[in-house]
């Protein structure tokens, strides 16, 4: 028989209020007792007495046994939630930097008080793929995921690919809808996706990551050029987080744009959806489709996770007792670079160069280049004039010497 949960809740935006329009649907043996929220004159739909701005409200009251936690301020949202674990209460947390960033002391919190948080409304919004990483491929020996984590950016990229919008304005259309975040950096930026590529990648492999560690790039300087050529290629582009096992010691993990063929699951995940592709060796493929941004899908898986703590569940990170992966960043992506400055592909050292195109406002170039060598220079990849995006490999043309003369002066 499941357990009476007496909630805290810490947040009252978007998916706040998606939640609790979710839970007055149910039946599930759960009160909200008590609501924190950040501004006080804002007028609100339900009776004052629920609201207050005191967060020890919650955190000392020893009838409330469950924490929810959903506000942006990451640091905030730390103090919140470790506090409650240590104060004997569960929690659940749809706040995705913060977990990236504190996730193994948060691991060793837990089994050291005997609490448990939960946070599959923290990755891909209503597709449940950390229960599934968790458990259905407990066993499974996983070559990588990927997929489009953020709802946002999707939106965004849908917006300016398939109906011709300008990019200012589907970035406003997105952040109007509820999709974007408030700092729109974190989410076109390619932020977001990383932070939830590193809670991914820990329940798939057992391995705890830190952010900083991670190459991610985004969407913020594409161009119509980019659109562009993309269109006359047959691709389109999507930014995709990847997390990829290269050997029996290592795996990689990164952010960038994509261009991607009609052959890939993603092609038509389109607006706020999301996707997730699972390479496993025995599974195989397999792909995981839902939306990703709104307060009603978010809302919806961390209910999903409330519903669970009325019957004491939680993580047991078994692929941490068992992994001794390590992160590396030397290998080879093949890109699609468009540049301003010659003087880029110098500090980039690619290996080899398959394509290059002038143009009077406009030159790329296709190549490969080390992964660390774009972690190196992030700083230069992501000023104004400057696009990046990995795509399909292609032919090298070791035999143009015309090429090869270019490359040689480029690399020197």
């Amino acid at each position: 028989m499941s357990k009476k949960l007496t909630i805290g809740l810490f947040g009252f935006g978007v998916v706040g209020q998606g939640l609790y329009d979710i839970i007055r649907t149910k039946d599930l043996n759960l009160e909200i007792k008590k609501i924190v929220i950040k501004n006080p004159d804002k007028e609100r739909t339900l009776d004052a007495s629920l609201f207050t701005t005191d967060a020890d409200e919650i955190l000392n009251d020893q009838e409330i046994n469950t924490v929810i936690e959903l506000i942006n301020d990451a640091d905030a949202a730390f103090h919140i939630v470790s506090t409650a674990l240590k104060n004997g209460k569960n929690v659940v947390s749809a706040n995705k930097k913060m977990i990236a960033e504190n996730l193994e002391e948060l691991v060793a919190i837990q089994e050291k008080y005997g609490t448990s948080l939960l946070y599959e409304g923290a990755v891909c919004g209503s597709i449940p793929i950390i229960r599934n990483l968790e458990e259905y491929y407990d066993n499974e020996l996983l070559h990588s995921i990927s997929g489009i984590f953020n709802g946002s950016s999707n939106y965004i990229l849908t917006k300016v690919f398939s109906e011709n919008m300008d990019y200012p304005g589907a970035l406003k259309q997105a952040q109007d809808l509820g999709f974007a975040e408030t700092d729109p950096i974190l989410d076109v930026g390619g932020y977001d996706p990383k932070y939830k590529l590193v809670i991914a990648t820990s329940h798939a492999y057992g391995v705890f990551v830190q952010p900083e560690d991670v190459l991610n790039i985004g969407i913020q300087n594409l161009s119509d050029k980019d659109l562009q050529y993309a269109r006359e290629k047959n691709y389109k582009i999507k930014l995709i987080p990847t997390a990829k096992k290269i050997n029996e010691k290592e795996i990689v993990l990164y952010v960038l744009p994509k261009l991607i063929k009609a052959d890939n699951f993603l092609y038509n995940v389109e607006n706020e959806y999301n996707g997730v592709i699972v390479q496993a060796a025995f599974a195989d493929q397999q792909f995981f489709f839902g939306k990703g941004a709104g307060g009603h899908p978010t809302g919806s898986a961390v209910l999903s996770d409330i519903a669970a703590l009325r019957y004491d569940y939680r993580y047991e990170y078994k692929k941490h007792q068992q992994s001794n992966l390590n992160i590396v960043n030397d290998i080879i992506l093949n890109v699609y670079l468009r540049y301003s400055d010659d003087s880029l592909l110098q500090r980039l050292q690619f290996e080899t160069i398959s394509e290059r195109f002038y143009g009077n406002d406009f030159q790329f170039i296709i190549g490969q280049v080390k992964l660390q060598s774009l972690l190196n220079n992030k700083d230069l990849l992501t000023q104004d004039g400057v696009f990046i995006a990995e795509i399909p490999g292609v032919e090298i043309k070791i035999n143009d010497p015309e090429l090869l003369t270019e490359l040689a002066e480029i690399l020197q």
